[in-house]
């Protein structure tokens, strides 16, 4: 997959050098001398043009890099984590950028993607600035069967809703799951009907809502401390 702007070209270089296969370079001096001389035999001189044709009219800022396609971790190595953040129905690869961002910072271990087919992972790698590339994610093909077997090892599952008790007032379990739907619908009702609490973020003003990545990463900080 080819991913493009500095600072996702940067964070793969110096910590993803085994999946990099080439270093597409448009912009004099856009790479820092050790790295140059890291890659040297995989650098590749661009026009402009040629550089903007491959980042598709995205801001690619002098330098694009070709990694090996992204592969998304299995449920056997995901459900061995302690805190997992579902996107019940996310396609926004901004939102989820962001919100895979958030998980890697904060502490949560793993994501899964639900009610979608596929996803842009180059697009979310750079959205999320590279945590992608070190975060467990993957698509679930039925996450009913993936939460009820969550809850067959331990895991208590927390729904993100308006109607929520206080994240300020709960405590969460050791093994948990952080479910967020989609900013237009929620979470599907096939999904609230698995959730085991639901929890909210109490306002300070009158307004609807947050942002699902600002949301999520109110969420995920309380999640990862206030644990039983």
């Amino acid at each position: 997959m080819i991913i493009y702007g500095k600072q996702v070209s940067l964070y793969a270089l110096e910590h993803k050098e085994e999946d990099v296969k080439t270093v597409y370079v448009a912009k004099k001096n856009i790479l820092p001398q050790p790295l140059f001389h890291k890659y040297h035999d995989k650098i590749k001189f661009l026009e402009e043009k040629w550089a903007q044709s491959m980042a598709k009219g995205g801001n690619h800022q002098g330098i694009l890099v070709e990694l090996t396609d992204f592969q998304e971790a299995s449920f056997s190595q995901i459900k061995k984590s302690e805190f997992i953040v579902i996107l019940d129905g996310l396609t926004d690869v901004g939102n989820i950028g962001a919100i895979v961002r958030s998980a890697y910072a904060l502490g949560a271990d793993a994501i899964i993607a639900s009610g979608v087919r596929q996803l842009n992972f180059s697009a979310i790698a750079r959205t999320s600035s590279g945590a992608l590339l070190d975060m467990p994610f993957m698509i679930a093909s039925n996450i009913l069967d993936n939460i009820h077997e969550l809850h067959q090892i331990g895991f208590t599952l927390y729904g993100a809703s308006m109607d929520g008790e206080s994240i300020d007032k709960s405590l969460f379990s050791s093994k948990r799951v952080l479910v967020m739907g989609s900013e237009g619908k929620g979470l599907s009702k096939k999904v609230a009907s698995k959730i085991d609490t639901m929890v909210s973020i109490e306002m300070k003003h009158a307004f609807d809502s947050l942002n699902v990545s600002a949301a999520a990463a109110i969420l995920i900080h309380r999640m990862g401390y206030a644990v039983k």
